[in-house]
């Protein structure tokens, strides 16, 4: 089977994706709440706790997500194809 990339390439197409990890936003911070009131804890308490999971150990910020996209997206990753791109802190271990 041909990938994306190798059909849509020649004609100047790229195919990339991009895979956010825990970003800092309005549908995390109800996740965190969900889970605050599933397991008795204060949000406070969950949201302190979570980031623990990351190596990073904080969430992204969502001005870091959308510079990757960004850069994606402009004629400097022109010859970049075929990829996918976590954005998550580490939390996804590549060996």
């Amino acid at each position: 089977m041909t990938q994306p990339a190798g059909v849509v390439g020649r004609d100047g197409v790229t195919v990339n994706v991009v895979l956010p990890g825990r970003v800092a936003t309005q549908r995390v911070t109800y996740f965190d709440e969900q889970k605050a009131k599933r397991e008795g804890k204060s949000v406070e308490d969950v949201s302190a706790a979570s980031p623990a999971s990351i190596p990073l150990d904080r969430y992204g910020d969502p001005q870091e997500y959308a510079d990757v996209v960004a850069f994606m997206a402009s004629s400097r990753a022109s010859y970049l194809t075929g990829w996918l791109i976590r954005i998550d802190g580490g939390l996804i271990a590549i060996v």
